[in-house]
């Protein structure tokens, strides 16, 4: 938002240096912030929902800021040459500079690291996206030295009239929706957020057919267990996920292993890392590995019946012709339920290969 302001003060400025790259930014952007309350609900996404509400709020709130700040100014102390600021422009700025800035290296710290400052990079910023990028940013470290060089260097050979691609980063769609206003399909890094809850797992369990969960009311050495993968204890961190490179989330398969095990020597002869690790064969045994897929691929049954619509639906209203942002949001919505959709094809893979294992061994 700093950065923002500065916009909107470089804008405001009459022959401002950086106006030429100002008047050729877009005048509007498809992030969610600038949906109508229809699409935001179109989304079907509660964590994402509650990112879009709560930037909304902050933008209403600081708009009260900026204007009980302006109201006393001089005309010559106004740093937006008398021009109103008001959510709306606030919002323009917000999302120029989240669509466009790149996180650079500041200020060298005590530790030997630099902090992260926001750039806006005119020319450097109209290369796209692709997690297969032909170039990189290459920045001097001096980041004190105004005239420090920030340039793209070609990764590979270029041909002419290719775009240049740049990686904005390994991230879910939640962040290249909210901030840059588009939706990837097939996103390796897309997964979803569920609350980790002892009465949903019991219910995920159940739902399964797995035998006297305890989910609830673990044993101590269970919940104890619980609070190194901060699961418990006074703070934890409840949100986990589902998906992306990992699949499933290392505390929750932990957990998840660990509850449906009644065997305290066998679990503590193992670090958490080997409990937490997808690649870990089973470390509990067959069937307890079976129970921890099962009562996921459950989870993610819960999970899709949160969502009104099925993807078929959403495909059926792609064709039908909507607007730009109807048309992100349905996209966004069908990539979240494709995500789960692969996990439990993934899950269920595991579970025939590791049954037939058992049985052969039989």
């Amino acid at each position: 938002m700093k950065l923002g302001l500065k916009l909107l003060q470089e804008r405001a400025k009459v022959g401002s240096f950086w106006w030429p790259y100002i008047s050729n930014l877009p005048e509007t952007y498809t992030v969610p912030i600038f949906f109508s309350g229809e699409d935001i609900k179109n989304l079907q996404y509660a964590p994402l929902l509650y990112q879009v509400n709560k930037r909304c709020r902050f933008l209403l709130e600081f708009e009260q800021e900026v204007k009980n700040v302006l109201k006393n100014l001089k005309p010559s102390e106004h740093p937006f040459g008398g021009q109103d600021v008001d959510a709306s422009s606030l919002g323009w700025a917000m999302s120029a500079v989240s669509s466009r800035a790149f996180r650079l290296y500041g200020k060298k710290l005590p530790n030997g690291t630099h902090s992260d400052i926001p750039m806006m990079l005119p020319l450097i910023d109209m290369c796209n996206h692709s997690f297969n990028s032909n170039a990189r940013i290459l920045q001097e470290q001096d980041a004190g030295n105004p005239k420090m060089l920030i340039k793209v260097v070609a990764e590979r050979e270029i041909k002419q009239s290719d775009p240049l691609l740049l990686n904005y980063g390994c991230l879910s769609n939640d962040f290249f929706l909210l901030d840059y206003g588009f939706v990837i399909p097939s996103n390796p890094y897309d997964h979803i957020e569920l609350k980790y809850d002892g009465a949903l797992m019991d219910a995920a369990s159940m739902a399964a057919g797995v035998s006297s969960p305890n989910f609830s009311s673990p044993a101590p050495w269970q919940q104890e267990i619980l609070f190194q993968l901060n699961l418990d204890g006074e703070v934890p961190n409840l949100k986990v996920t589902i998906g992306g490179p990992e699949l499933v989330e290392g505390r929750l398969l932990a957990a998840l292993r660990v509850l449906l095990s009644n065997d305290r020597e066998m679990v503590q002869r193992y670090d958490l890392s080997v409990l937490k690790s997808l690649s870990a064969e089973g470390p509990l045994g067959v069937a307890n590995e079976v129970a921890a897929f099962r009562t996921i691929i459950a989870l993610c049954v819960i999970a899709l019946g949160h969502f009104p619509t099925k993807i078929m639906d959403d495909e059926s209203l792609l064709k039908q012709g909507v607007s730009v942002s109807t048309e992100l949001a349905i996209q966004f919505r069908m990539q979240k339920k494709s995500v789960i959709i692969d996990v439990m094809r993934d899950l269920t893979k595991r579970v025939k290969l590791l049954l037939s294992k058992e049985t052969t061994t039989a």
